[in-house]
This record gives C-alpha cells, sequence and structure tokens, in this order.
C-alpha cells in the first residue's frame, strides 16, 4: 500500500491515499478534536498527536491506539528515529508555592507509556534532544555543555562535552563512529567557531577533528551530510554596513580536518543549502534575486551552474535522483526539476502560494500546500508528478483552514532508485486555479495594456558546467582558442619591435626634455641582442622620468624626497646606457 497524505487543520488529522490511488478515503478513522501538533518516527510505523488534554500514539499498520496519556497543553512532539521514545514540551511555568520551575521536557517510552525522565527546558528554541539513527546516543544542550546519553538511558549522563558559551550544536545521524558539532559565538573582537568531535573523546581543544573560525555571525545553521562525514555552517549576522538584511557566509568542514569558504559567484544571501540523500553532492542557491544555483562535491567545487531564476529554496528527492528548484514565499511559485546524472532540465511548472513542499517517498511524485496562518486565504493541497502533471487538487472550504500536510513515512530501502522516465504522467486535475477574487496574470498599466514589454526585467543566465571544456566553432575548446590568441598576439608584437627597431636611423642629440624625449626612447637603436634592449629601453624610461622631474623643478614645482633622490640616480642610470654601447645624448 502507497504512503498515505496525513492532514492537520480545523477539523482535526485525517488521511487520503497517495499515488497511485490518488483522492481516495484512507481507513484510518481520523481525530475530530482540535490537534495542537503531530509526528512520525523515521519507519512510518507510528504516528502520534496531542489535543487540548490528551497525547495519543497508534500503528499506524493497524490504526490501534498504542498508548493514551492524559496531558495538556503540549506544544511540540517528536519521536526518537525508531520510535521508541515520545517526546514532548510543554511551555515552561513556575511553581507558585516552591517558586522553581515545573518540569516541561517529557520523555515516554512508546512500548509500555512510562515516563523516563522530565527535564526542565525554558526555551522552545532547540527544545528538542537529538538521536542518532540507530538511537546509540542522545544529546541535550544544557548551560554550556552538551550532555549525552547512551542507549535511551536518561538516569545517568554518561559523558559531557564542556564548550564555554556554546549556543548551537549538531549530532550527525550516522554512525559509529558518532561525530557531534559545537559552535561558539565570538565575543570583544574574537572570532566565532566551530569545532567537530568524535564521541566520547572530547579531552580538550587538541581531540577536535576538525575546527572553523570566523568573523560576521551571529547565528548559524548547521548541517550534516548523510554519511557524517562533512558539515556545512551558514553564519549569518542581523545587519551590515554593506546591506540591510545582513552577511552570510558558508564554510565547509570535513571530519578529516579540512575546512574552507564556499566559493559562490555571485553576490548576495545565502538563500537555501541542501545536501543530497546521497551524501557526495550539496546545492546552494544564493545571491540577489534571480538568484543562482550551484551543484557542489565534497572538496566544495563546482560541479554544475544551473544559470539564475526565480528560486530560493531546493529540494532533493528521497534518492537524490531529482532537484527541485523551487521559489515560494514573496515569488510566484516556480517549479524547475532536474535530473541530477544527466543534468538535465526535466520540466517547469508553477504552484502559486506555496507553505509547504514534500517529495513523495518514491521520488516520482510530490505535493504542494497553502496552510494557514502563513495564509488564510485559498487552504489546500495538491498533489503532482515530477514531469508537471497535476494529479489532485482540493481546496478546504473557505471557512475552515489546513495547518500541516505530510507523507507518511516510510523504512529506508523501501522505495529503491530507478531510471527516471521523461514522459508525463496523464493529469487528472485542472489546471491550477487562482485564489477566489485574485485574478490571473501580471498588473500592466491601462496605457501599457494589449502591447508587448519593450523590455526585459531580468536577463537570466543559462545553466553551465564549469568543468566542461566548451568548443569553438573550429573545434578547438575555449582554453586552447585563448592560449592560441596569446601565443599569436606575442608573435606579432616581437615582429613589430623586430622591423621597427631595424628600420629606425641613429637619432639626432636632443637637448631638451618632453616629448621629444618620448619619441627619443621610442626610435632609440637596437644593439642586435634582444636582452640588452629590453635593459637599455628600461633605462631611457626612467631617464626621461627624470628629464620632466627637471622640467617641474625649474617651473618652481617643490619636488618630493624620494624625487630628489631619483634626480640624483641620472649620470648612473646614463653610465650603465652607455655600458650598453648605446651614446645616447641625455645631456
Amino acid at each position: 500500500m502507497a504512503p498515505p497524505l496525513t492532514l492537520r487543520g480545523s477539523d482535526g488529522i485525517w488521511m487520503v491515499n497517495g499515488p497511485p490511488d490518488t483522492g481516495s478515503a484512507s481507513q484510518f478513522p481520523g481525530e475530530k478534536s482540535h490537534c495542537r501538533c503531530m509526528a512520525y518516527n523515521d519507519d512510518g510505523s507510528r504516528l502520534g498527536w496531542c489535543t487540548e488534554n490528551q497525547v495519543i500514539v497508534i500503528n499506524t499498520n493497524t490504526f490501534k491506539k498504542v498508548f493514551q496519556l492524559d496531558i495538556n497543553k503540549v506544544v511540540c512532539m517528536k519521536f526518537s528515529p525508531k520510535g521508541s521514545v515520545l517526546v514532548m514540551w510543554q511551555n515552561y511555568s513556575v511553581n507558585p508555592e516552591t517558586k522553581q520551575g515545573n518540569p516541561n521536557l517529557h520523555l515516554y517510552d512508546t512500548s509500555t507509556g512510562l515516563l523516563l525522565r522530565s527535564f526542565i527546558q525554558k526555551k522552545q528554541k532547540n527544545w528538542d534532544p537529538n538521536w542518532t539513527k540507530d538511537e546509540g546516543i542522545c544529546c541535550r544542550n544544557v548551560n554550556n555543555e552538551l550532555q549525552f546519553f547512551e542507549n535511551n538511558k536518561f538516569d545517568e549522563i554518561k559523558v559531557k562535552l564542556m564548550m564555554q558559551k556554546i549556543s548551537e550544536y549538531s549530532l550527525a545521524s550516522c554512525g559509529p563512529p558518532y561525530v557531534v558539532a559545537g559552535y561558539v559565538p565570538g565575543v570583544k573582537g574574537q572570532p566565532s567557531f566551530v569545532r567537530v568531535y568524535q564521541y566520547p573523546n572530547f579531552g580538550g581543544q587538541q581531540a577536535a577533528l576538525a575546527s572553523k573560525s570566523f568573523f560576521k555571525s551571529d547565528t548559524v545553521t548547521m548541517n550534516w551530510n548523510s554519511m557524517g562525514s562533512a558539515l556545512l555552517v551558514l553564519s549569518s549576522t542581523e545587519t551590515s554596513e554593506q546591506n540591510y538584511y545582513g552577511d552570510q557566509g558558508l564554510h565547509f568542514i570535513s571530519t578529516r580536518g579540512e575546512a574552507c569558504l564556499v566559493p559562490r559567484s555571485k553576490n548576495g544571501p545565502v538563500y537555501h543549502v541542501e545536501w543530497s540523500p546521497k551524501g557526495t553532492e550539496f546545492c546552494v542557491v544564493y545571491g540577489f534575486m534571480p538568484a543562482k544555483a550551484t551543484l557542489y562535491n565534497l572538496k566544495s567545487e563546482p560541479l554544475f551552474d544551473f544559470g539564475t531564476g526565480p528560486r530560493n529554496v531546493a529540494y532533493f528527492n528521497p534518492q537524490g535522483s531529482i532537484l527541485c528548484l523551487a521559489g515560494f514565499g514573496n515569488l510566484r511559485g516556480n517549479l524547475e526539476f532536474w535530473d541530477t546524472k544527466q543534468r538535465k532540465l526535466i520540466c517547469q511548472a508553477q504552484a502559486p502560494d506555496t507553505t509547504i513542499f514534500q517529495f513523495h517517498p518514491d521520488g516520482e511524485h510530490f505535493l504542494t500546500a497553502t496552510t494557514a496562518p502563513r495564509l488564510r486565504v485559498g487552504n489546500g493541497y495538491r498533489i503532482w508528478h515530477f514531469t508537471g502533471s497535476l494529479l489532485q487538487q482540493v481546496n478546504v472550504d473557505g471557512d475552515k483552514e489546513l495547518w500541516e500536510a505530510q507523507w507518511q513515512s516510510v523504512p529506508e530501502g523501501t522505495f529503491p532508485e530507478r531510471l527516471l522516465n521523461y514522459k508525463a504522467a496523464q493529469a487528472m486535475a485542472a489546471e491550477v486555479a487562482p485564489l477566489p477574487g485574485v485574478k490571473a496574470g501580471v498588473y500592466r498599466p491601462p496605457q501599457a495594456r494589449g502591447t508587448e514589454p519593450s523590455f526585459k526585467l531580468h536577463d537570466y543566465e543559462a545553466p553551465s558546467d564549469p568543468n566542461r571544456k566548451q568548443p569553438t566553432d573550429s573545434g578547438e575548446s575555449k582554453s586552447a582558442s585563448k592560449n592560441k590568441k596569446k601565443r599569436d598576439a606575442r608573435k606579432a608584437k616581437m615582429a613589430r619591435e623586430n622591423v621597427s627597431e631595424a628600420a629606425s636611423p641613429a637619432p639626432s642629440a636632443v637637448s631638451g626634455p618632453g616629448p621629444v624625449m618620448g619619441a627619443l626612447a621610442s626610435q632609440a637603436p637596437s644593439t642586435g641582442d634582444p636582452d640588452k634592449d629590453k635593459k637599455a629601453r628600461n633605462l631611457r624610461k626612467k631617464l626621461q622620468a627624470i628629464q620632466k622631474l627637471k622640467e617641474q623643478k625649474a617651473a618652481g614645482k617643490q619636488l618630493e624626497i624620494n624625487q630628489i633622490e631619483k634626480l640624483k640616480t641620472e649620470a648612473s642610470l646614463i653610465e650603465e646606457l652607455s655600458a650598453l654601447g648605446l651614446d645616447d645624448d641625455w645631456s
């Protein structure tokens, strides 16, 4: 059975079947109560949601309840990768009698429903503990230290990593060996830095596998690749002298100790960074609009340039065979789908007012949705094929809202990579309709309607492969043609110099400086030795400059100290010129 689409809105939680049975109702009975949040575990075998006063977890194979908890005001929830632990976070509160904080981060065993441990977590930012994929270790950031637990035993802290004023951390999901990165912001002129450690070797600064320091950083976002061998760090400042929106830098760090700044060929912000699920490539969308998108390898070298266009996000399908470049938010919802192996554009589509985008686990279908509170008008979802065919479009009633939409997760390897078929799927839905009351198209003033625009707002750059040598009309590569032109120009210049030196007569003595002296230097006789002629030309240029200084001094100009020193070298320069066998008159 194909993974269903799970929806959460003002009507509660409900499911619809995904491709190929798009549109049919699921066997899930649904939840009619108001739901604050919902979550799947990594393999999709557990689904949990919270209402105003309950938390419910079901088995998605049978849709039977695994357990139910009477706990209210849950704001966030999350499963551990294998679904063995359910984490819930509530708003922080203080006991009025004891004046002590109440524990608001709770961890439950999903098999028994028993409480494993409760912690105090005041801020919602970075509220959730992070696990490795095998649940071997779990990590929390608590007051300038990272606390590690092993095998979901939260009664004992196995290891601590002390980093003064650490504000962010990122635990690689793979392993063993396990690796973790910590970020410490700079203070009082000191740079910020990120250090990478291998668990549990945290014995001082020398124990770090890699380290990268940088300035201009108020916040960072860290992303590991799927293999845990490379880390991307996006540093940002709130404002800067050059840009009201701040500066950004993208840094690459390898567990082998390598670190560098990822090169970008266009100025502007970094909108999105995305790793390929294969872990060997990553895509960066950056630059002032129209934005560029570039694919890099594990050496931070550009593999392919997708040109420019109206985009600000990038998504890989779960198999890593398709890359979607999209423009959401204040952009019109353009979608570009690329074959990552062939570096070929598959199709383009448009999904306006999209707030949620997610690939189906099969890698060939995807979901776009318009949800509240980002947009409260025209809520609904659409299911597409990667060739641009719209398979289903569903809008919720005008007085209701859609808050969340996501595919059910599946175990890794359920949908292996397949050869892409570019043949468009049969569209089962009409073209994307505009929102009610909104006219489609671009606004044009009355005097310009009915005529073709006389200018282009943007000139888009075409895609290119920086590593491929582009052939010219003669069949040569660009680099070979360029080198040939340089050689030909050098030969022609040498030929002209030899002809002019051989044909020019010996100059007569000239007593005055100025333009005549320049002509004298350019028409000087040749010794027949190219090295001596080159040296003689340099000496004549220096003597010519001295004559100009003498003229300025005679006119009453005050010379600098270095210019006076240059005048004293005139005699030695004339002697060197005479030693070459050239008797020029520089008196």
